[in-house]
């Protein structure tokens, strides 16, 4: 006997997607850690944190444009420390009480290090949309994370041309 999937069963009502970027940049680990874990350097390549320290427990926030009734606070709690390895951080924001711009989410922000030939791939993973009640914040960041990647690149060359005798 065969059994006829019906829409309901072959199409989850939510679906979490995970953003992903993995990039190389020429520069040694040791650069590319410190500008993910300095706070006047992160300020540089995504937003100025408030309370921020690569220390696990660490509660910082961002502050982006407010929407209804969330007042655009991104609230961050340091989950993961390994020197210049893993670095990741919740990454919530939004109010029940906002649908699209500024809906409740709980996500997770994770970057891995990892040392190749002539520097580092750095892999980006943002992860606890779920769709579509985070469509909105899911399409912005998305978008947003390799604009800010090419940010990253262009503080690590700054970094780098400032640093003698890096070792890659």
């Amino acid at each position: 006997m065969t059994h006829a999937a019906t829409a309901s069963e072959t199409i989850p009502a939510e679906t979490r997607p995970t953003i992903t970027l993995d990039e190389f940049f020429p520069h040694a680990p040791a650069v590319v850690w410190r500008a993910l874990t300095d706070g006047a350097l992160v300020a540089r390549w995504i937003m100025a944190p408030t309370g921020f320290a690569a220390v696990v427990g660490q509660k910082f926030t961002y502050q982006t444009k407010p929407g209804g009734a969330w007042d655009g606070v991104i609230r961050c709690e340091v989950l993961r420390v390994e020197p210049e390895r893993v670095f990741a951080y919740a990454w919530n924001s939004g109010h029940p009480a906002n649908v699209g711009y500024g809906a409740p989410l709980e996500s997770v922000v994770t970057f891995t290090l990892r040392r190749v030939e002539g520097g580092c791939r750095l892999r980006l993973d943002h992860t606890g949309f779920v769709l579509p009640k985070n469509q909105t914040a899911y399409d912005s960041v998305n978008g947003g994370w390799g604009v800010v990647l090419r940010q990253l690149g262009a503080i690590l060359d700054e970094i780098d041309s400032h640093t003698e005798g890096t070792a890659k």
